[in-house]
């Protein structure tokens, strides 16, 4: 049952319970629609939860367990955000998911939290912040989001689903209308961002729906297109493959060319990787774990011939100045891809991003080291924060005088005028000759 499956997920305490569909969903030999179905029902539940969390505290009685309150928002993300479910359908199966899973006085408690929200549910828009539902025709009788005249910080992060605090950090550096369309555009899952490999003309006849991206090998489907891309021959076989805009042009930011030696430090999943393959140059693969997910992804795209795979930080194994150009694509707090990574805004915090920082202050010193005199680093992020982006640069350039920087790009989702892209940062710095 695909309620039950979803709430498996979002019971299970992960960080980012939408990476485990693909896997139950395998496990569970789900088809595509139920497939379909289990992956909108867990990224919708982790893109609206701010607004979910404020639905149980406006229906439910006393203060529901993590279990009670998992199935709660099953149920709820179906009345409020999936148009095609009935509500007969979203009331009753979610209550069977429940008897089934936790007895039969949970799904009782279930069916009348449900039914009370329902009741309460009206059409179009009242106007009232507190009543309305952002992005959605619906808006309830009575108040249950906080006052945004008292409290706009807490309201944005109950009916726009971005945390307080980044909120706050956002109208701080964008303003608040800024801020505002970027969280709104974050309350939805984006198109899917595809790179061919194979004639567009070709591509576009076989799927409906494609629209250009601003890159020229990029276009972006529906996301109702999304398992029948990853399930189609194009996707196994490596004629297209899934990939974001900001992440290509850093990629390819690195100039790469046939006859260098490049080093991608931190490869996985290997997307960065395959374009710098492509270029026909020899390419090393480096990270920490994850090794077979850069091998799958060259196999696929049949680049694999091209790149070493390895194992390292950087620290041991990779010779000093050896490479021509070095990728750093950092681990970062993925803000600038809420939209395909809903689950990072729940993880953001001062002390996660003081990690992510270190992290990356240490990858990019251990990049540069790699780097021969005359060469070039790429040091990238998908995150719109300035402590991981432009100030890192600054920081490392003033340690480094044998460094300059060439040119940085930064990207705010929804700017281009050809389409939404994601966000991100990247910026390339020449090694001085000796």
């Amino acid at each position: 049952m695909t309620r039950l499956a979803a709430w498996t997920l979002l019971r299970s305490g992960s960080p980012a319970p939408e990476k485990g569909v693909r896997m139950i969903a395998d496990e569970r030999d789900f088809d595509a629609r139920d497939r379909g179905l289990l992956r909108r029902l867990v990224t919708t539940e982790v893109r609206r939860r701010g607004t979910l969390r404020a639905l149980v505290r406006q229906f439910a009685r006393g203060k529901p367990s993590p279990d009670m309150t998992a199935i709660l928002h099953v149920g709820l993300v179906q009345i409020f955000f999936l148009d095609k479910i009935p509500n007969h359908a979203a009331v009753s199966e979610t209550v069977r998911a429940t008897t089934d899973a936790i007895g039969l006085s949970k799904g009782r408690y279930v069916n009348a939290v449900l039914r009370g929200a329902l009741r309460a549910r009206r059409e179009g828009s009242s106007g009232d912040p507190q009543r309305d539902i952002p992005g959605r025709p619906w808006h309830l009788t009575e108040p249950f989001l906080r006052d945004p005249a008292e409290h706009p910080f807490l309201w944005a992060e109950d009916a726009l689903n971005i945390p307080a605090r980044m909120m706050k950090r956002w109208v701080k550096r964008h303003g608040e209308d800024a801020a505002r369309e970027l969280a709104m555009l974050f309350l939805d899952e984006g198109p899917l961002s595809i790179r061919c490999r194979m004639d567009r003309d070709e591509f576009s006849a076989k799927y409906e729906g494609l629209e250009p991206g601003q890159h020229e090998k990029v276009v972006l489907a529906p996301t109702v297109l999304t398992e029948e891309i990853l399930a189609s021959d194009d996707f196994a076989e490596g004629r297209i493959t899934i990939q974001g805009e900001t992440a290509l042009r850093a990629a390819e930011w690195l100039q790469p060319e046939s006859d260098e030696r490049l080093l991608d430090l931190c490869a996985a999943p290997g997307g960065k990787t395959s374009v710098l393959a492509e270029s026909g140059a020899e390419v090393v693969a480096c990270d920490i774990g994850k090794l077979d997910k850069i091998s799958r992804t060259l196999e696929r795209l049949k680049l694999a011939g091209n790149v070493e795979v390895c194992e390292s930080n950087g620290t041991r194994t990779l010779e000093p100045g050896f490479f021509d150009g070095v990728l750093v694509d950092a681990p970062c707090s993925n803000t600038g891809v809420l939209g395909a990574r809903p689950s990072a805004r729940w993880r953001y915090g001062p002390e996660t991003l003081r990690s992510l920082r270190d992290l990356q202050t240490r990858l990019l010193h251990e990049g540069s080291e790699r780097v021969r005199p005359g060469g070039r680093i790429v040091y990238s992020t998908c995150s719109l924060e300035p402590e991981e982006n432009a100030q890192q640069i600054r920081a490392f350039l003033s340690e480094h005088a044998d460094f300059e920087l060439e040119e940085e790009f930064e990207t705010l989702p929804g700017s281009g005028a050809a389409g939404p892209i994601d966000g991100g940062y990247a910026a390339r710095l020449r090694r001085a000759l000796l």
